[in-house]
């Protein structure tokens, strides 16, 4: 069953086919950086970190690009209030700069903690404003935008006279789109149709945030941003464009018409792909709304609606066991039941780690598993289960990346791999090949597709403490063997013991 994803923009699941096989171009909107990243802001890049480690898993070769916005996102999508980055950097009394460039530093440390691999690409809006003004330039020469006192703006009303339609992304009406829109809002008089939106914004003279350009001293549009830096590292058109359902309309739904307004003349990318929301009590996370959760403060906790903290594979782990196209809603209980989950399954792989299929066989790493194939063997009714089992995990990912039923089918492995090993008979019918290809399976889902390592649960000092406690026991029962054993250790770690006149204490090696 080949790989099949759910496209936005024809509304049904399609067979995956990149343009130009074996590489595939996967662009995801990343955050505006003014402020902390909450835990909505974190699903999108679990989501395709696991899409892109996927199809690296299936033999392709993915360039994933993932932005940064760091100018031009405004308060209002109606291309009107403050820059959102003027506004931090105003209220904490430093350059918008030092707010981007601090907020990028937490945002890529979490989405490290999270599991998720950085970007191959990770371009700043700021750093691009030459390609979205050259992409402006294109869409005035086609017709499709105008200048208004030092604004540029997209005319929408021309697009869809010349046989395009803005609103097929999001399946929205004309009408649909004037109810929503406030026309009456500040600057909303400069633009032809209230539809229309900014390609280019006129600086206000206490504006600080500004670049030159053919219509004077501005900035580019929050939407213009994504179409330039994703035409510029992944082509005209890409395989993979995605983001949060929020982001559908109006910002993707802009994207494509930019793109489809440009020389590019291309729907930006051939896959539109979403992830749904988190929400809090049946409400959609958002800071605008102020009941989102810090990830910085979540993997510490108590915060909000959370009475404890949880580590970022468990959060990762939690993420994954809904659809990616459904909402994910956070509460303690579920979180405390994904701490569960994800310590079943890093067990799993210390069971694997001692599984023995023979006297001299173990399946301990992926090496030895790779080394065996069933191919022209015959297998036995269990090695034919256990196999069938194994390729589960891979059927639900290429049904729309399915990761909680992927994450079932690895429960049901799990369960045979206990089975098995208490069962030496059941073991020995399986076979060593048969066995150490369903491990290699195991743990290249566990590991290198669903990204899940295995964390430190302890706490060191906990540890230390109750190992110098050992120590002394050790000494006062003149069980010097234990003494000299428990201080190799620990000075092998780095640690050594001080027997001082205040008690036992220990130090760091200068060694």
């Amino acid at each position: 069953m080949p790989l099949s994803l759910y496209n936005t923009l024809s509304r049904k699941k399609q067979e995956f086919q990149p343009l130009h096989a074996p590489q595939v171009g996967v662009y995801l909107c990343g955050p505006t950086v003014y402020s902390e990243a909450h835990l909505g802001n974190a699903r999108g890049p679990v989501v395709f970190d696991v899409l892109t480690r996927y199809l690296r898993h299936l033999g392709y070769q993915v360039r994933y690009v993932r932005n940064i916005t760091d100018v031009g996102h405004l308060e209002s999508d109606a291309d009107t209030g403050e820059d959102k980055m003027e506004k931090a950097a105003r209220a904490a009394r430093i350059e918008p700069m030092q707010v981007a460039q601090h907020f990028t530093n937490r945002y890529r440390q979490h989405m490290l903690a999270l599991g998720c691999l950085p970007p191959d690409i990770e371009p700043q809006a700021s750093g691009h404003i030459i390609e979205q003004i050259q992409v402006i330039e294109e869409i005035i020469k086609n017709g499709l935008a105008y200048e208004v006192n030092g604004s540029v703006y997209f005319d929408v009303p021309k697009y869809n006279e010349e046989g395009k339609r803005y609103g097929k992304l999001s399946n929205r009406s004309i009408e649909d789109q004037l109810a929503g829109t406030r026309a009456n809002l500040e600057g909303q008089s400069e633009k032809r149709s209230p539809l229309d939106f900014a390609l280019w914004k006129k600086a206000a003279p206490e504006h600080i945030m500004r670049w030159p350009s053919p219509w004077g001293d501005g900035f580019p549009g929050w939407h213009l941003e994504c179409s330039a830096m994703s035409r510029k590292y992944l082509g005209d058109l890409s395989d993979i464009h995605g983001g949060g359902l929020d982001l559908m309309f109006p910002h993707h739904e802009c994207e494509i018409a930019q793109s489809q307004g440009s020389h590019s003349h291309t729907d930006e990318a051939r896959f539109w792909v979403h992830n749904n929301m988190i929400t809090v009590n049946g409400t959609k996370m958002s800071k605008s709304l102020g009941n989102f959760v810090l990830l910085g403060d979540m993997f510490k906790g108590p915060t909000g609606p959370l009475a404890f903290g949880y580590s970022p594979m468990v959060v990762r782990f939690f993420l994954l066991q809904a659809h990616y196209r459904s909402p994910v809603d956070v509460s303690d209980d579920a979180l405390q039941a994904a701490r569960k989950g994800y310590r079943k399954l890093m067990n799993g792989l210390r069971l694997l780690d001692k599984l023995v299929v023979s006297d001299s066989l173990s399946v301990a790493s992926n090496k030895e598993a790779q080394a065996l194939t069933t191919d022209s063997q015959q297998l036995t009714t269990e090695a034919t289960q256990l196999l069938q089992l194994a390729a589960k995990p891979a059927e639900f990912l290429n049904d729309d990346l399915n990761t909680p039923r992927a994450v079932a089918a690895l429960f049901d492995l799990l369960k045979r791999f206990n089975t098995l090993a208490a069962n030496p008979a059941a073991l020995a019918e399986v076979g060593p090949a048969a066995l150490a290809q369903a491990a290699g399976t195991y743990r290249t889902f566990v590991q290198d597709v669903l990204g899940l390592g295995d964390e430190p649960r302890a706490n060191v000092e906990d540890l230390l403490t109750l190992t110098l406690g050992f120590y002394s026991e050790a000494k006062a029962d003149k069980a010097y063997d234990k003494v000299d054993q428990i201080r190799a250790t620990l000075k092998s770690q780095g640690i050594v013991i001080k027997d001082t006149k205040a008690g036992v204490e220990w130090a760091y090696s200068e060694e």
